[in-house]
């Protein structure tokens, strides 16, 4: 008989969902040899013999990830593909099959889901994916929709997080901030519009931001190129959360410490003058804003020549040994503590 052996109540805002899933699933015992990688990577590792099957899955639901007043339902489609893709690609692997399902209250008219169901085939056909199966079932309030990807990668090409070593590169795509202030942008828009809903708004200055948060694209590219360069990272991880909160995870689970440099950060000009519209500090969105979907990893110095100048990378710092902690040196060459303020999706709204 199961009990339910504590009265205690905590909120799950104190814990933050790493915390609370490590909080859960701290007692599970792992029962198959072929269980290479459970919880605490972007995927987890199934052993298949000569190849590995990498396994994620991600549960978003409407009004706590998605507003559907400014976010088209076929977007919505074509980014949920992407945020599980995209884990597939941070452990070096090749994504290969998707299932969806979804929960849907009567809201939703058949041609809605057909919308809905169109950005998700266009993700499959753009990233070569295969849509094998899921589940429909009814919501009494708005829309869940889950995806789970599945992918494959030899044993030996694997990249977990836990691989950083003191010297290592830290190392990011593409740049950074871009899809918070899309975010930012819209949710202002509609403040505007339930105002006065005459009011057309103009986001011609802001196109870049809006479809790094209305579409983004996962890195596919990056995992392909490096194998190209002759270059396998020690750690990867991809960003969704925000940039400090990924490189702890990284230095978490390496046992490893590591300073970034502020002037490095990678921003577009968009989000520089966007941030100064706002009136916001763009290295805080760069390091806290989240759902870039670019590739965080580390990779030996050694590396250095094969991967500076590529205008895919970024060398944003390096890795220290664990006692030195985590810090950001500023552009006035001060050292501060680097703190993890992304998202969280326990935290009261």
């Amino acid at each position: 008989m199961l009990e339910n052996k504590s009265n205690q109540h905590t909120s799950l805002s104190e814990l933050g969902e790493f915390g609370l899933i490590a909080h859960l699933t701290e007692h599970f015992k792992i029962h198959h040899s072929t269980t290479l990688k459970a919880v605490g990577d972007d995927a987890a590792v199934i052993d298949q013999g000569t190849k590995q099957t990498l396994i994620t899955t991600d549960l978003l639901v409407e009004g706590v990830h998605f507003d559907l007043s400014y976010m088209p339902l076929k977007h919505l489609g074509y980014k949920a593909v992407m945020v599980n893709l995209s884990d597939v690609y941070a452990m070096n692997g090749t994504a290969e099959q998707i299932t969806v399902s979804i929960a849907v209250s009567n809201r939703f008219s058949l041609e809605a889901l057909e919308e809905l169901y169109a950005g998700i085939q266009l993700a499959c056909n753009t990233y070569k994916v295969d849509l094998i199966g899921g589940d429909t079932t009814s919501s009494t309030k708005g829309m869940l929709l889950s995806i789970t990807a599945i992918g494959a990668a030899n044993k030996e090409d694997i990249v977990y997080r836990n691989g950083a070593k003191e010297t290592d590169l830290l190392v990011v795509s593409g740049d950074l901030g871009a899809a918070y202030l899309g975010l930012q942008v819209l949710e202002r828009e509609k403040q505007v519009f339930q105002v006065d809903p005459k009011n057309q708004p103009d986001l011609d200055n802001y196109t870049y931001l809006i479809e790094r948060q209305l579409k983004p694209e996962a890195r596919k590219d990056i995992p392909e190129m490096l194998k190209e360069l002759n270059v396998k990272p020690t750690s990867m991880i991809d960003i969704s959360d925000g940039l400090s909160s990924e490189i702890m995870h990284i230095c978490s689970q390496s046992k490893v410490g590591c300073k970034v440099y502020e002037d490095k950060l990678p921003l577009d000009p968009q989000v520089i003058s966007t941030c100064e519209e706002f009136e916001l500090d763009s290295t805080m969105i760069a390091l806290s804003g989240g759902e870039d979907y670019e590739l965080l990893f580390t990779v030996p110095i050694a590396d250095f020549d094969k991967i500076k100048g590529n205008p895919n990378f970024s060398i944003i710092g390096h890795i220290t040994e664990e006692s030195q902690g985590l810090n950001l040196v500023t552009r006035a060459n001060q050292e501060i503590e680097l703190k993890a303020q992304g998202w969280n999706a326990m935290k009261d709204s």
